[in-house]
């Protein structure tokens, strides 16, 4: 089991230990897609292609107009889905199954922009430049339901059940009691080549979080989408649901996905954010980026109407754009000592798409590098009090407009990334806006 060459692959199939090959694609909405493929298509084809409509779809599968990328007006024609051959893995939540992560390119072999892997690469590509590198750790977190997908669908996820009645945060005991699954989804992803680091209880009620070891980002980003595949579809085997939502429920806590980032030598694999045993001119004009254009770029961190119902006071999710030293009301937590200083980027929520929020975090920060910007004025204590510091974009609209209006964004990632993205944010916006939901019925239907 876990990671494979090409060579093990071809020769695990020609003896029939694996007979499916899954292509998959991280789409814009952090999904992965693509197609299973037989052992022996995959031994004489190596790759395979998919409609261009899956860059334009909602989360509903619903094609949507107005995009540059397909559409209609355009036949909705193919991407060629080109494998990565460095991720492939066995997957034993797939019976007999590998999985192989692929890039999207055009029939005439450019990639495709706004595809979320492709972004990353670009930013990773100005890194390397630089004989820098970056690393991540996402610590995502989720709730753990006793019901099947089928079964909260069927229910009008209504009456959702968590897997704990009580908050288990850092809590042994409690958490002892359903880590059975939890185990088995941290050893089977392990075996996957997404190396685990921890499991623990969260402050919600049927809270966890599972976190995975650092890597290098685009790895990280791979093995982030391949672990919430795997713990889906391993919970739901087990008769179980588990949601990723930023907010499931206005009661509970949120789900977060904290980033761990730092940026490292190339050549020596030493950390960038530390000069001499201090903090760097580097890292501290990096912070200054992140800052400076979290407002701009708050889009790639939080990317779902649902992402902005996470961010309240005195809810371990910031509200106002600031940093600090291990201080967890701030936006960028600075932790860790020697090569593992680095800087917490507590914005996203279990939604992001990991590949949009990693490339916009390396971005902001070069982007502060580059024009020698200084952070914010350190401030301390509880910051969800400070009423001087800018405050988080409030909806998923406003964050699009910013991300539309931002020079800066455009000059980084093109006119046509950003277009892209804020096409979808605002579509989705006005979905929303125009829905009747189940609140409104019953607080108007017999009182207004």
């Amino acid at each position: 089991m876990g990671k494979l060459t090409l060579d093990e692959l071809d020769g695990k199939i020609r003896k029939g230990i694996i007979d499916t090959v899954i292509l998959a694609f991280p789409d814009h909405l952090g999904q992965l897609m693509g197609k299973r493929l037989t052992g022996s298509f995959f031994l004489k084809n190596r790759q395979s292609n998919c409609c261009d409509y899956l860059l334009t779809i909602d989360v509903a599968q619903n094609p949507l107009p107005g995009f540059k990328l397909a559409g209609w007006d355009k036949g909705y024609g193919d991407f060629l889905m080109v494998p990565d051959y460095s991720t492939i893995r066995e997957v034993s939540w797939q019976k007999q199954a590998a999985m192989i992560i692929c890039d999207l390119v055009r029939e005439d072999g450019n990639p495709v922009d706004a595809a979320p892997r492709t972004i990353l690469q670009k930013q990773l590509n100005s890194l390397s430049a630089k004989t820098l590198k970056a690393m991540m750790a996402s610590e995502l977190e989720f709730y753990l339901f006793d019901s099947t997908y089928d079964d909260v669908y069927k229910e009008g996820y209504e009456g959702l059940i968590p897997s704990s009645l009580n908050p288990i945060d850092y809590n042994i005991l409690t958490t002892g009691f359903k880590d059975d699954l939890l185990r088995d989804i941290c050893n089977q992803v392990s075996e996957a080549g997404v190396p685990v680091e921890s499991r623990k209880g969260e402050t919600g009620k049927g809270q966890y979080e599972i976190g995975l070891l650092y890597s290098e980002s685009l790895k990280m980003a791979d093995r982030h989408m391949i672990y919430k595949n795997g713990a889906r579809t391993i919970a739901h085997s087990n008769g179980k649901s588990i949601t990723f939502m930023a907010k499931y429920s206005d009661s509970d806590a949120g789900s977060s996905c904290h980033i761990h980032m730092s940026i490292i030598h190339s050549d020596t694999g030493k950390n960038a954010f530390i000069d001499k045993g201090a903090e760097s001119l580097f890292f501290k004009h990096f912070l200054g980026g992140l800052n400076l254009l979290a407002s701009e770029f708050f889009l790639f961190f939080a990317p779902t109407v649902n992402s902005y119902k996470r961010f309240s006071n005195d809810s371990f999710a910031p509200t106002r754009i600031a940093w600090g030293y291990d201080n967890r009301t701030t936006s960028f937590r600075v932790v860790g000592t020697g090569e593992g200083f680095r800087i917490e980027n507590r914005l996203p929520g279990a939604d992001v798409n990991p590949y949009l929020a990693f490339a916009a975090s390396i971005a902001a920060g070069l982007y502060g590098v580059e024009k020698q910007i200084e952070p914010p004025v350190l401030k301390e204590g509880n910051l969800y009090m400070d009423d001087t510091l800018p405050k988080v974009p409030g909806t998923l609209n406003e964050a699009a407009e910013n991300l539309d209006k931002s020079d800066i964004a455009r000059k980084i990632f093109g006119d046509d990334v950003i277009d892209h993205y804020v096409s979808h944010a605002k579509q989705e916006s006005d979905a929303y806006e125009k829905k009747v939901s189940l609140w409104e019925l019953k607080r108007y239907f017999e009182n207004i």
